[in-house]
């Protein structure tokens, strides 16, 4: 009888836990919100890089990169970048933090290091710093989209020791996979994040879509969860 009562009890512990680790916080909800800003992101990108003001060979460089959200049990958001034949930087994730009110981007170098930028979002731009422990200098990156999404830029900016004014160290500019630039109409909503759709997911016989591979799967995770979430907020519109 003992074992039996204990059973129960142990059932509706683990019941209730995962019942409120389903329930996002208000500093997760604030994280989210504040990402979803930064969705046309979402995607997998080509381009080109160049060192600015440089006359050395090969500055100019090709490169691709793919954004995606990121998940873990807790119930955490952020956003991840895997960048592929960058001179500089190989991933990256990107974070934001209620407390402080400020996007946190932490980028990877090729030797494995990694560099801490701090910042905000700025008329549609999202603009973060950094200092370099070795040199000292402030490093300044910012980053956008423009054409509805399709297109996405990003520069690197140094300021030696800290002092004076911030000089582009180089520039990056990227297309979107399957994006046309002069691209319009109506585009697909991610049932996750509500970015653009990309990819479709079905439950119950009916189709919804997903911005990237780490949404769908956690939306195979929760595809009830995540489809009452959507279906309300349509109603909302």
């Amino acid at each position: 009888m003992k074992q039996r009562l204990f059973l129960v009890a142990a059932l509706l512990f683990g019941f209730v836990s995962l019942t409120n680790a389903a329930a996002p916080t208000k500093a997760q909800q604030q994280a989210k919100e504040a990402l979803q800003q930064l969705g046309e992101f979402v995607g997998e990108w080509s381009g080109s890089g160049q060192l600015e003001g440089s006359a050395v060979k090969n500055s100019v460089w090709k490169e691709s990169m793919a954004w995606g959200w990121r998940f873990n049990k807790q119930g955490d958001f952020w956003l991840g970048v895997d960048i592929t034949d960058n001179k500089y930087f190989t991933k990256g994730d990107l974070k934001y933090l209620p407390a402080k009110k400020q996007y946190e981007l932490t980028m990877t170098t090729p030797d494995k290091k990694q560099q801490v930028f701090v910042g905000e979002l700025k008329k549609g731009v999202l603009e973060v710093v950094a200092t370099d422990a070795t040199t000292k200098d402030k490093l300044r990156l910012t980053m956008s989209t423009n054409n509805e999404g399709a297109r996405l830029v990003y520069a690197l900016a140094t300021q030696p020791k800290g002092r004076g004014i911030f000089r582009k160290t180089l520039s990056v500019a990227h297309n979107k996979e399957g994006e046309s630039i002069a691209a319009g109409g109506k585009k697909n909503e991610c049932v996750v994040t509500g970015g653009l759709g990309t990819m479709a997911v079905s439950f119950q016989g009916k189709t919804y879509y997903v911005c990237c591979s780490g949404c769908r799967d956690a939306f195979n995770e929760e595809p009830a969860k995540f489809v009452k979430e959507f279906e309300e907020k349509q109603k909302k519109k």
